[in-house]
């Protein structure tokens, strides 16, 4: 059995319907993942979960127990929020035993505890240190620390990352990945940023509009996303209108309006004549002024260079195709000397493997 259910959740607030018949587990250990835009309720699930919020309907199943409208302090769930929480005039080890000391734990135990779990987040050095003399990336482990101090079944994380500046914030994705390898805790993260859910779990639940667009591991969502919506959500990716000509028993061919026809892999329930998108990721696409031709595995498109975005480590070309259509593909600038190879109304030739795409019926 998994260690979380949630089954059929429904919450209102009033007209609004912020979760709609949710439904999902959450393996022990799993390090899993609620992504979704501002508004598509992941964080009233969080909520939920915690206990701040009761669902209208449903059930949330911890360890085979419904914990649906038990109050947040009797459930062994802990929450690490996005501004940490921390108690300005106590040290750290005074902010990590504060729990311990409201279940009234022995001296002696909350002294052993609060050294082990400084051990597990390697802040033993900082013990006697208070908030303000930290960095934000020190003060986010103090917040767990102090979570994990209860030792709870369920650790849930709510946008703990979003404060802190791109370089810290990788460092950071790097911390929690190791930490929770460490620690064994199951961690529910909440998060809108689709690079920090790609990076760091097991499973990602990717919602909009209060339900479950998709549940998968991270890869799977990023090739073989199921909707426009997940598609252009997650990361940067082509949509390219088409609709089905052929279908063969390893690929298909579809016929994009006013550019010609691409052959990509075929998928369940596809028939000739429906309409649907080719996505494409950009570091999927080749781009030169000629490429080599006759590979019967490569779709070839011509195009000309609409503008371009210079990233440092990449530089990302938007080609116009000959129906207008925009497609973004990107070049690495891993070679020494200039970084720009192509400049605005260059004429182009795009290529692709027929399985570099993935087709999603409308």
């Amino acid at each position: 059995m998994a260690l979380l259910e949630i089954r059929d959740v429904v919450k209102r607030f009033g007209d609004f319907t912020a979760v709609n018949h949710v439904s999902l587990s959450v393996e022990a250990g799993e390090f899993f993942t609620l992504l979704g835009p501002s508004g598509c309720g992941k964080t009233t699930l969080l909520r939920m979960l915690a206990g701040f919020e009761q669902p209208d309907s449903g059930e949330i199943v911890l360890d085979g127990v419904n914990v649906a409208g038990v109050p947040p302090e009797k459930r062994p769930v802990h929450t690490v929020f996005q501004n940490y929480a921390l108690f300005p005039h106590m040290t750290v080890a005074q902010n990590i035993a504060f729990p311990l000391k409201m279940a009234n734990v022995g001296a002696e135990e909350i002294k052993q505890r609060v050294t082990e779990v400084l051990e597990d987040v390697r802040l033993s050095q900082f013990a006697t240190r208070f908030p303000n003399e930290l960095s934000g990336g020190q003060r986010q482990r103090v917040a767990i620390a102090r979570a994990l101090v209860n030792r709870p079944r369920l650790l849930l994380l709510d946008e703990p990352l979003s404060a802190l500046d791109a370089k810290l914030r990788e460092e950071m994705q790097i911390e929690l990945i190791n930490l929770q390898k460490e620690v064994g805790i199951t961690f529910v993260y909440v998060t809108h940023d689709q690079g920090e859910a790609l990076a760091l779990s097991h499973r990602i639940a990717v919602m909009n509009k209060g339900e479950v667009a998709q549940l998968d591991a991270p890869e799977t969502i990023y090739s073989y996303p199921k909707s426009r919506f997940v598609a252009d959500f997650i990361g940067q990716c082509n949509l390219l209108d088409a609709t089905i000509k052929s279908i063969g028993t390893d690929r298909m061919q579809v016929e994009i309006a006013g550019v010609g026809v691409a052959e990509t892999l075929p998928v369940a329930g596809a028939q000739v004549g429906q309409s649907g998108c080719l996505t494409l990721r950009p570091e999927k696409i080749k781009l030169g002024a000629t490429l080599p031709s006759g590979d019967a595995d490569e779709v070839h498109f011509k195009g000309k260079v609409h503008d371009c975005l210079y990233l440092g480590d990449v530089t990302i070309y938007i080609v116009e195709l000959d129906n207008g259509m925009l497609v973004e593909t990107m070049l690495p600038n891993s070679a020494p000397g200039r970084a720009k190879f192509f400049d605005d109304n260059d004429l182009v030739e795009l290529a692709w493997r027929f399985d570099a795409g993935h087709f999603i019926l409308a």
